[in-house]
């Protein structure tokens, strides 16, 4: 069952330890099929070199396996529910990448002090609050944070203690995201160690973001 959909997932995952966003096994690339509504998504504990088109695991919405021969990633219930309550997102990325976790760890927002964050992610990238992996519970959190948060362009969320969530129309245009929040967030930490970051006024910060969506590119 979708095979293209299949090889985009699988090919998309050597980006993560490419651009050191994982260790070992941890980590994920899920992306929603707009026609049946199904997810692919990586086999729980598989490692990165092993992952292709014929490990991945297809579910429904609701997480059940429909084909597979592997168990689903361990967040398959958090990606399926951002599925649900989001449609417009077709790719989802989960990471644990060291520089945005650590603001995860502190429970922090990382501010916007950069023109790279006002481009890609139009303002600060929210911290969600504490929740346990396994359920759906997660999934709630991050919807919440998108929808309520101080940030409502951002395509990325870090959750406290735990780390990175970052969703997109496409599972490319998440795993981009997910790279930016990696770059931003050590560019910030090493700003802080130094002093305090000078924040861009919110006008600034909108008339960037405008313009990277709008303008910039081909």
């Amino acid at each position: 069952m979708l095979e293209a959909l299949r090889k985009t997932v699988a090919d998309l995952h050597a980006l993560l330890p490419a651009n050191e966003l994982v260790a070992w096994t941890s980590g994920n690339i899920s992306g929603r099929d707009p026609e049946s509504g199904h997810v692919v998504i990586k086999p729980s504990g598989v490692s990165f070199e092993d992952l292709g088109p014929e490990n991945m695991v297809v579910v429904d919405a609701d997480a059940t396996v429909i084909e597979g021969q592997h168990k689903p990633s361990s967040d398959t219930a958090t990606h399926c529910y951002i599925y649900r309550a989001m449609p417009e997102v077709g790719g989802i990325v989960h990471t644990h990448s060291p520089y945005a976790t650590a603001w995860a760890a502190l429970g922090r927002d990382i501010p916007c002090v950069l023109t790279a964050m006002a481009d890609e992610f139009g303002g600060p990238i929210p911290c969600g609050g504490f929740a346990l992996i396994g359920g759906e519970e997660i999934g709630r959190e991050v919807v919440r944070v998108l929808r309520e948060g101080p940030n409502p362009h951002s395509p990325a969320v870090i959750m406290q203690n735990h780390g990175v969530f970052t969703i997109g129309p496409t599972p490319r245009a998440a795993v981009k995201a997910a790279i930016m929040c990696e770059d931003v967030a050590r560019t910030v930490y090493l700003a802080v160690q130094l002093g305090e970051p000078i924040p861009i006024a919110p006008d600034d910060i909108a008339s960037l973001h405008k313009r990277y969506t709008t303008v910039y590119g081909q």
